[in-house]
């Protein structure tokens, strides 16, 4: 089995990275909740969460978050979209508007290119910067009233091929941000998350190991709500960790009944991340129930809160009921992450450069930013 320099350690250091954003944040409270208090002043103000590939997966998972705590009306649209097709997502007419955009190097040409167009159309942007590397592109840009840049401590900066750390810890940024106001409050949930991350580390790093190496050649990935944000990452971690041997599939658990549930057989394993909402509960126990009895996954796994032991074959349950369903976007990414490299290793790859072809890269290559002619 292959070994892992940077992989494994930097998903092992998250319970204890969480912690270390939130006194980060915490620290910088004045800063932020001036910043927010400004852009929240006009309640038409539109947010824009972006980033390209796993930073993309994250402003999935926070935007509608982000929206339920400031009222803000925002949406996750991926930069490599804004860069092709501008003027579908920049409010045009210098209408209020606030670009959140996550970067682990802040080096991807998409994202400092989404930067520039919005600054290039938009008079009134404002630009929210979330990123894990100070020497960044992004967070070298000019510090104005207009721009908050906050830079993740540096071992947040993965120097793995696949971003484990740095999603996690970027997501937790753009929740605490948006609870800003009550910032005090939320430090009992960075606790509650950072003491289920270890729990993982400790009971579940053996049986993962064990699953990682079944013969499967599919995975699915489900999940609601911010969940599916989840899901959509867990699935490209896989994917890119095993060079694209374990084709990944994701979907919300009800858009998953709309044909692509046809994909299950005994070469599957089906991951749900699950809600700790009784109301959305309802949806994902009746489809985890309907593929148990009608299909034959050949292994299930369920993630979260209140988890039904008996429908699944491998249940990680999250036992402390005080969990904000808006937390559990962190926590839960941390068992497939180990899964995935473990997978890698099992299949003789190094999961810091699984990529045998050098396809794929920790900064993407090749893309050219071209000058944009208003017509898009």
């Amino acid at each position: 089995m292959v070994l892992s320099n940077y992989t494994l350690n930097e998903i092992d250091q998250q319970p204890l990275l969480w912690k270390e954003v939130f006194q980060q944040i915490l620290s910088d409270r004045k800063n932020i909740k001036s910043f927010l208090d400004n852009i929240k002043a006009n309640p038409y103000t539109q947010v824009i969460f972006t980033g390209a590939g796993s930073s993309f997966f994250i402003a999935e998972m926070v935007a509608s978050i982000f929206q339920k705590n400031t009222g803000l009306n925002s949406k996750a649209v991926s930069s490599t979209e804004i860069v092709t097709h501008p003027k579908q997502y920049i409010p045009s007419d210098n209408k209020p508007f606030l670009m959140v955009s996550f970067a682990r190097s802040g080096n991807s040409p998409e994202s400092v290119g989404a930067v520039n167009l919005a600054n290039e159309l938009n008079d009134n942007t404002k630009h929210l910067i979330i990123t894990c590397n100070k020497s960044g592109q992004l967070a070298q840009f000019d510090m104005t009233n207009e721009q908050l840049s906050i830079v993740l401590p540096e071992a947040a900066n993965d120097k793995g091929l696949a971003m484990t750390s740095s999603v996690t810890s970027m997501a937790l940024v753009s929740i605490l941000v948006s609870n800003i106001d009550e910032i005090e409050t939320q430090e009992k949930q960075v606790d509650i998350i950072s003491e289920i991350g270890s729990n993982i580390l400790l009971e579940y790093k053996n049986i993962l190991k064990e699953i990682a190496r079944k013969k499967m050649d599919r995975a699915v990935f489900l999940g609601s709500g911010p969940l599916m944000g989840v899901a959509r990452e867990a699935h490209l971690k896989v994917q890119e960790l095993t060079n694209g041997d374990l084709l990944c599939k994701f979907d919300s658990f009800l858009g998953f009944r709309h044909g692509p549930k046809a994909i299950v057989d005994n070469n599957t394993m089906i991951v749900y991340f699950l809600s700790n909402d009784p109301y959305v509960m309802k949806y994902e126990h009746d489809l985890i129930l309907s593929i148990k009895n009608e299909q034959a996954p050949l292994y299930t796994v369920g993630i979260g809160n209140l988890a039904p032991k008996d429908a699944f074959d491998l249940s990680i349950e999250f036992s402390n009921n005080d969990i904000n369903e808006q937390y559990l976007t962190i926590c839960s990414l941390l068992p497939i992450q180990l899964f995935a490299a473990y997978r890698s290793m099992s299949m003789g790859l190094n999961p810091d450069s699984p990529s045998k072809s050098g396809a794929i890269h920790r900064v993407v290559q090749g893309v050219n930013i071209y000058p944009f002619n208003g017509n898009s």
